[in-house]
């Protein structure tokens, strides 16, 4: 395994859909479903659906910058969830579910600011993004039946109706960079 992995942490809604596209993402080695951004220690799911620990939703993404660039995670990250509404992603509302990315150095927080400028300029959006890029702090991993929770749910109807579609989005924009299946 390479040694000079890296990590993000992002925030895009309802981490059962971020943890499946990142999966499949070429250059990604882990995807770890959890917390950041709050005020309470070990927060649990059931705690964070409250909205009162002040945590998103989140996964931590361990990827290889020799087969793929924080850039590109950026971009896989803005083209499957919807940065321009403030608090929710469909019909998932709440603080829990902001878009959010927590960058772990400078050149992390100096990249997202560049992409989601070109993003505004380019109007890639109607609306403005609202996108919280916040210094990473803390990441406490969801509990043991979220982690790969698409693969082992497929058939659950949240999976099929919200999941899938943007699995099968990042499939097609971003088809050369799928992981080759074995």
């Amino acid at each position: 395994m390479a040694e000079n992995l890296e990590k993000a942490t992002l925030g895009g809604g309802c981490f059962w859909c971020t943890e499946a596209v990142y999966l499949q993402l070429n250059g990604v080695v882990d995807v770890k479903p959890g917390y950041s951004g709050g005020h309470v220690k070990n927060p649990s799911y059931k705690e964070v659906c409250t909205g009162r620990t002040g945590h998103a939703e989140v996964v931590q993404v361990t990827y290889d910058p020799d087969k793929v660039s924080f850039s590109e995670i950026l971009e896989v990250f803005f083209m499957t969830h919807d940065p321009t509404t403030l608090n929710r992603q469909g019909n998932d509302v709440g603080t829990q579910y902001r878009s959010a990315v927590f960058y772990h150095n400078q050149e992390q927080k100096k990249i997202t600011e560049e992409i989601i400028q070109e993003f505004e300029k380019e109007k890639v959006y109607d609306s403005p993004i609202v996108t919280e890029v916040t210094l990473f702090e803390r990441f406490y991993i969801a509990e043991d039946y979220h982690i790969n929770y698409f693969e082992r749910n497929k058939n659950q109807p949240y999976c099929q109706f919200v999941v899938a579609p943007k699995v099968e989005k990042f499939q097609k924009i971003f088809k050369d960079k799928v992981k080759k299946q074995n």
